[in-house]
């Protein structure tokens, strides 16, 4: 995770896993966010506090600190007065914000958008082609069947996002993952882009079948070429290209 602006190497060293160095900031950011999930919190819920968060993951008062500023500089924890930590909704904001003003998204950003996810998607298309199951693919089947005859705009951009989603969770990365979905809330508004045009969602629909069929041909090349040219595809609905 790169936040070199607001995260700095915890004194309290590093740990390797898969390999790689991850530094105690980095580890207790994740045990923090699957502290969320496994208890299901929701936007206006209370954290525990430093302490309880010191001692539940063995971290030091300034690890835990420098975690919750990640947190807080995605947007996705806000400090409260007399309160404390508590999960914020401000995310999506930001990311929208960033990216997209006034609900339009330009070229450059559509492009940056689209050049980070093929960085990512096709890059793990190694290694779903050495190891997605027969079941993997057909979920990803499944969950593309949702969006041929979804006539709500807002769900079938949702779905469409749930297909690429899956793709990358197919990976088995988890830090990936969790970056990927950060920044869901663009992702989805990049969607949403021609999702009222029948011809568009048709077309995703058939983009879709068609990388699931290279994957289950264990083809390489075409996989990578189809996702590059399905991400491509959005940029003749952006206002101003």
């Amino acid at each position: 995770m790169v936040l070199d602006e607001v995260r700095h190497f915890s004194s309290e060293g590093e740990a390797s896993e898969g390999g790689q160095r991850i530094s105690a900031v980095d580890r207790l950011v994740e045990q923090i966010r699957d502290l969320v999930r496994e208890r299901g919190l929701g936007i206006g819920d209370q954290l525990p506090t430093e302490r309880e968060l010191g001692e539940r993951f063995q971290a030091g008062r300034n690890t835990v600190r420098e975690a919750l500023q990640i947190l807080k500089a995605y947007g996705i924890v806000e400090v409260r007065p007399k309160i404390g930590a508590v999960l914020s909704g401000q995310h999506e904001v930001a990311i929208r914000k960033l990216f997209a003003f006034q609900n339009e998204i330009s070229p450059a950003s559509f492009l940056d958008v689209q050049g980070f996810r093929r960085i990512i998607e096709v890059g793990v298309g190694d290694h779903l082609i050495l190891n997605a199951t027969a079941e993997d693919l057909d979920r990803l089947e499944a969950i593309n069947a949702a969006l041929i005859d979804n006539p709500d705009v807002e769900e079938a951009a949702r779905v469409d996002f749930a297909f690429h989603e899956a793709l990358v969770d197919m990976a088995g990365n988890k830090m990936l993952s969790t970056n990927y979905r950060l920044l869901q809330p663009l992702i989805v508004q990049i969607m949403r882009v021609g999702k009222s045009q029948r011809p568009a969602q048709v077309d995703t629909y058939r983009a879709h079948l068609e990388i699931i069929r290279a994957l289950r041909d264990r083809d390489r090349v075409a996989y990578a070429y189809l996702v590059s040219r399905h991400l491509e595809y959005g940029l003749q609905f952006v206002s101003g290209s």
